[in-house]
């Protein structure tokens, strides 16, 4: 199997769930409080991690019991913390989130050590990172150390999946180093500009992408699935029904699990498949890390549909 590597944020979660917001100037009393790894660079190397995956995660946490208990995390998760370091004199990323009883929430993210990922910290990593061979990046470091980090392992022969969100309009230059891109429908009208109401729409913003370099669109539509376009056409690869209980993390779980299939040398559209499944099943369950499926559980899965399939 080839060696993945994430390259990304890690944030501690702080979750208080509340009756409604308060406002202006207003205390409330809250009704719960929890707090869980997050970040869409650490969901990505745990759920790698838990399927089996030779993963390394690359990234920074601050200097207190967050970035403690998140390396810990990390470890007993399967990932590889050699390129993880813990920047002095700064907090660890944070997202400070309440929810109400209608389910809407509040979230107020403050980036810590993410914001220190620096040039500096890729070529420091640099003799881990080329041991490797399938990269993962998102856009919730610095994008400058992306577009750096992404350009250097491209030149080196290396394979780019990058995950666009936060959204943003995205240069041409690293557009071109992309082989795979993993938008959802919201994500690709951010990056083309173009209005999506239609899988027609959908298919011009793919091919948009397609134009400016990137060798393959994997767009992703919810319960529906996802669309693959590349210079060989345009394919839609079904979903799974499934009761969602979260679907906090999805997006993560679903670009771990195509990475995974992708290092054990599936073709793209079984990878499309096993990615599908993964994500579909990181939505059964509470939270996101912790929801996220083994190996074992998605095999089973995937064999108790095919099943039904056949009824």
């Amino acid at each position: 199997m080839k060696k993945i590597c994430v390259i990304g944020s890690m944030n501690m979660d702080l979750v208080v769930t509340i009756d409604r917001f308060p406002r202006p100037g207003e205390t409330i009393t809250g009704k719960e409080f929890a707090t869980y790894p997050g970040g869409k660079g650490g969901n990505q190397a745990v759920a790698l991690g838990r399927l089996g995956a030779n993963v390394l995660m690359v990234g920074k946490l601050g200097d207190d019991v967050f970035g403690e208990r998140y390396i810990q995390n990390l470890i007993d998760n399967g990932v590889s913390v050699d390129g993880v370091s813990i920047e002095k004199g700064i907090s660890s990323g944070i997202a400070v989130i309440e929810v109400d009883d209608a389910g809407e929430n509040n979230i107020v993210i403050v980036a810590g050590a993410n914001g220190r990922v620096d040039r500096a910290f890729i070529d420091k990593n640099w003799h881990l990172m080329e041991e490797r061979d399938i990269f993962l990046f998102q856009l919730e470091i610095p994008f400058d150390t992306v577009f750096y980090a992404v350009e250097r392992l491209k030149k080196a022969g290396k394979v780019i999946i990058l995950d666009p969100a936060p959204a943003r309009g995205l240069p041409d230059e690293l557009l071109f180093n992309v082989d795979y891109i993993t938008p959802n429908e919201t994500e690709i009208e951010v990056i083309t500009g173009l209005k999506i109401e239609s899988v027609e729409g959908l298919y011009r913003a793919c091919d948009w992408l397609i134009g400016k370099g990137v060798k393959n669109v994997i767009a992703k539509v919810g319960r529906n699935g996802a669309y693959l376009a590349s210079h060989d056409g345009f394919v839609h690869v079904a979903g799974f029904s499934v009761k969602a209980v979260d679907t906090t993390a999805a997006g993560d779980s679903f670009n771990a699990g195509f990475a995974f299939a992708l290092a054990q040398g599936k073709d793209i559209i079984e990878c499309i498949q096993f990615a599908n499944a993964v994500g579909a099943i990181s939505t059964t369950a509470k939270g996101a890390q912790s929801a996220m499926p083994s190996l074992e559980q998605v095999e089973a899965f995937v064999a108790e549909q095919a099943k039904d399939n056949r009824k």
